[in-house]
């Protein structure tokens, strides 16, 4: 037989409590609560005389916790730390998908475009893993990645065309040289290293050697120097059409190069969340313009 919980002092007069016990102030503890102070300080007088004793030593403007007072307020704080986090547990929690990109195509592509899925998409949650590495579907939890290659990608992977590589040369307007004076200005040198191949297949002549250069190992990093008017960069245009259209950025020749792999939303066939991964995808896929 269940025995009958003891009587429990109201859950008004507790809340009062336990804010006037955390700030020490009465009118503090009002605003927090949206109530005004008499209220609260009449609901810690009504808990008081419930308990039969005194949980404040009240001074002239100042308030002060009694050892009884102390102790009741840790565990009274305890206490609706738990019913916080159990009235948590029986919400909803939204579902996170992990999608996987290299740093730049995460910082230059993707993240700016964040806000707009999330404002229609609330209940999903998109956790971003900005890396190098190739993404194991299995081990690292990721629900789809977005990489350079060439299909196939390997049994049990689907594969979309995102973009082609196209590589464009690309500086501060202000700055841009005419595709004959392109040595003048430094080249921005990422990881990936095109320039000369960029000069020998786009512009059909050797480079320079006597050049000067500043090395990089994101692609990022060399396009917001090439915004910060340090150089000429290289960069796939899809990454820096934002930066063309706005005129942060000019391409230094017409002249570009077609890159060896291309860029693809990469996932499972068979996903843990197939629906939300099928709605992520179409909306990456959206976003080719």
């Amino acid at each position: 037989m269940i025995e009958p919980q003891q009587r429990l002092p109201s859950l008004n007069a507790l809340r009062a409590f336990e804010s006037a016990a955390r700030h020490l102030n009465f009118r503090a503890a009002a605003d927090e609560l949206g109530v005004t102070q008499g209220a609260v300080a009449q609901h810690v007088r009504g808990l008081e005389s419930e308990l039969g004793l005194k949980l404040f030593e009240r001074q002239p403007r100042l308030l002060a916790l009694t050892g009884a007072g102390r102790s009741y307020a840790t565990h009274v704080a305890r206490a609706f730390a738990l019913l916080a986090e159990a009235t948590d547990n029986l919400r909803p929690q939204p579902l996170r998908l992990t999608i996987s990109a290299t740093p730049s195509i995460a910082a230059k592509w993707l993240l700016p475009r964040l806000p707009e899925f999330t404002a229609v998409h609330p209940q999903l949650e998109l956790n971003i893993l900005a890396s190098d590495a190739l993404a194991n579907f299995q081990s690292d939890g990721v629900d789809i990645a977005i990489r350079q290659g060439r299909p196939p990608f390997g049994p049990g992977l689907t594969a979309d065309l995102l973009f082609e590589h196209e590589i464009v040369a690309i500086c501060q307007p202000a700055l841009c040289p005419s595709e004959d004076e392109l040595a003048r200005l430094p080249l921005l040198r990422d990881g990936h290293d095109l320039w000369p191949e960029f000069f020998e297949r786009a512009l059909g002549r050797s480079m320079p050697l006597a050049i000067r250069s500043t090395r990089f190992n994101q692609t990022a990093l060399a396009i917001d120097a090439a915004i910060a008017g340090q150089g000429v960069a290289l960069a796939s245009r899809f990454l820096v059409e934002p930066d063309l259209a706005a005129g942060r950025l000019a391409l230094t020749t017409t002249a570009s190069m077609r890159g060896g792999l291309d860029f693809y939303v990469v996932s499972a066939r068979k996903p843990r969340h197939a629906e939300q991964t099928a709605l992520v995808r179409a909306w990456l896929l959206s976003q080719r313009g």
